[in-house]
């Protein structure tokens, strides 16, 4: 590899642990936070992460279509935990959408709801990460 192919890959790489610490870290701290103006803020935090999680997982393809002119060739395993983390990222993006733009009528109930669900959704995708880097 390259020095020009490796920085651009530690570069997208330091996006997405930061992206997977948004949404690991805000979504368990608003489960533990029950003020609804810090769960608003750890709201944005979050979304923030999954966008970065999204940005910056498609950037992950396009730097190695950039040098090889290809995809990364993963199939079996690693590709189950691509499919995982994409789908986690993309009910996660969505979920915290919903959670900033329309929860002002929720029950605590159900703001209650998104943060367990976005614990479990964030702790799936780091999970599946290790699996994808692991078997690819």
């Amino acid at each position: 590899m390259s020095v020009a192919q490796n920085l651009s890959y530690s570069i997208v790489q330091v996006a997405h642990n930061f992206g997977a610490v948004a949404v690991v870290g805000g979504s368990l701290s608003a489960v533990m936070f029950r003020a609804v103006e810090t769960r608003k803020l750890l709201a944005w935090l979050v979304f923030a992460g999954w966008g970065t999680q999204a940005f910056s997982g498609a950037t992950f393809g396009a730097v190695s279509y950039y040098f090889y002119h290809q995809f990364p060739d993963i199939s079996g395993v690693a590709l189950d935990a691509l499919i995982v983390k994409i789908v986690c990222v993309a009910i996660g993006f969505l979920l915290l959408a919903t959670y900033l733009f329309g929860s002002s009528n929720w029950t605590i109930g159900r703001m209650n709801s998104v943060w367990v669900t976005s614990s479990m959704l964030a702790i799936t995708a780091l999970s599946a990460a290790a699996v994808l880097r692991w078997f690819s």
